[in-house]
């Protein structure tokens, strides 16, 4: 493992960071395919994480040094997107965050997160820890 780190696949580090922005992306592909060629699970799923985790960071940091009105208008977040983002805060709270990894609410989650002023180290546990799931039932099949 500790040569597959020292070697990481930055394309996949990348892939993970940018799909976890308010840009879109796939990193589950890639890292599906890493994994057909035989890479390390543990190692590539690490590196998938570090970089998903990193990039909700990044969209949290926005949220929290921004203005809401700019963000909606900058990032282009529809209003119905930053509703549904802001309803399921408020309605789970912190918890929520755990599913930072899905499709359309995710970013706006962590946006959200930001902007409510959720304090770093849970935001970073719970994220972490759901992404972290994300990418471990990928890699299942192959361990």
């Amino acid at each position: 493992m500790f040569i597959s780190v020292v070697c990481m696949d930055w394309t996949l580090f990348f892939s993970a960071l940018i799909s976890s922005t308010l840009f879109p992306g796939g990193s589950e592909a890639l890292l599906l395919y890493r994994l057909n060629e035989g890479g390390e699970v543990v190692a590539l799923v690490l590196i998938a994480t570090i970089g998903n985790v990193l990039g909700s960071l990044i969209t949290y940091a926005m949220g929290r040094l921004g203005n809401e009105v700019l963000h909606r208008k900058w990032l282009r977040i529809s209003e119905a997107q930053a509703e549904k983002a802001e309803q399921w805060f408020e309605k789970y709270g912190k918890a929520s965050l755990l599913l930072a990894w899905l499709p359309i609410v995710g970013d706006p989650l962590c946006l959200v997160a930001g902007l409510l002023r959720c304090g770093i180290v849970p935001f970073l546990i719970l994220v972490s820890i759901g992404k972290l799931a994300r990418y471990s039932v990928f890699a299942l099949p192959y361990i």
